[in-house]
């Protein structure tokens, strides 16, 4: 079982998480099933990632065998990006309900801090990020003036509903939360971004530990998921001479390494595999220690390097050349 992470809201949040972004259909559920079965307590899931009626399945197979109830299980999904008006956004939350299985999600986060034209769920869901992808004078984003602050007043009125027991954003930068806790009511319980040995991220860990905002990694491992990337890019983080070093050390993988390394800072993590072998390995991470000589070797690797980031990958979607830079 995985360590315990407690949230500003005084919620139990399992530390090690199953990732559900990039797996593929047909084996979400067998993977959601195997998760929970060798030891996983929390999924992270998001209607982006288009296979949210398959992790429902995977929950509700495991709960069918007698593994856990639903009281056992953390399950975090997203608002995506066309859903931010606020009367959007409760229906986008039931329509993830719907697919999971579930009377209410643990965790629902503002996916990023982008809004975007409005698409039915029976014209297209996910909608992903253009407003129609086979029409070419739409094959492009549609950017839309919705405040930050109406999103969340939405968000918050789902806790009050009891459909997200908890709420955060994904993609926050430290200048985006600093402005959302001046007027909020329910202050964000957890910020999900990008964190890894080549993006640490430090003052954004140090800013939401001040406010005591819970920081969940994505993509700890570097760049698999992101098939838009060349090759060399996608493979050096796990090839880092350091972090084999520090592996071979401990008797352990360079990706051991690096969700040890993420949980010791006292952060949360959520790995994304579909193979039960990985699955078993990224959630043992509490049976070695790393030294603070470790700690600080891997934290010398920061090279700054973002591997999911609008600013790049939103470029050519009828944006200017900047594409859509959260981050700049």
């Amino acid at each position: 079982m995985s360590a315990i992470t407690k949230l500003s809201t005084g919620a139990l949040m399992p530390t090690v998480g199953l990732g559900t972004w990039k797996a593929g259909p047909g084996e979400v559920k067998t993977a959601v099933f195997e998760a929970i079965k060798c030891g996983y307590r929390h999924l992270d899931c998001a209607c982006d990632y288009g296979n949210e009626g398959e992790v429902g399945a995977g929950i509700k197979q495991a709960i069918e065998e007698g593994l856990v109830k639903r009281a056992d299980l953390w399950v975090t999904s997203k608002l995506w990006n066309t859903y931010h008006q606020k009367e959007h956004v409760e229906p986008a939350c039931q329509k993830t309900l719907t697919d999971l299985g579930l009377d209410y999600v643990d965790l629902y986060l503002i996916h990023f801090p982008i809004s975007l034209k409005f698409i039915p769920f029976e014209t297209r869901y996910p909608p992903e990020w253009v407003v129609d992808p086979d029409v070419p004078e739409l094959n492009k984003m549609e950017v839309t003036d919705v405040p930050i602050a109406e999103t969340w007043g939405a968000m918050e009125a789902l806790v009050g509903k009891g459909l997200a027991k908890n709420i955060g954003v994904s993609n926050f930068t430290c200048q985006t939360l600093m402005d959302m806790l001046k007027w909020c009511k329910i202050p964000p319980a957890v910020n999900q971004v990008e964190i890894h040995p080549y993006n640490s991220q430090e003052q954004l860990v140090s800013f939401c530990k001040w406010k005591g905002i819970t920081l969940t990694g994505f993509s700890p491992l570097g760049a698999k998921s992101y098939s838009w990337l060349d090759g060399d890019v996608q493979a050096a983080l796990l090839d880092d001479p350091v972090l084999k070093g520090i592996a071979d050390k401990h008797k352990q993988t360079p990706a051991a390494i690096c969700i040890r390394w993420q949980v010791q800072r006292g952060l949360t993590v959520v790995p994304k595999s579909c193979n039960p072998g990985r699955m078993a390995a990224n959630l043992d991470m509490f049976g070695f220690e790393l030294s603070d000589d470790d700690m600080k070797a891997v934290a010398a690797l920061n090279k700054g390097r973002r591997y999911n980031d609008p600013g790049d990958f939103c470029k050519g979607m009828g944006l200017p050349e900047t594409g859509y830079p959260i981050y700049g």
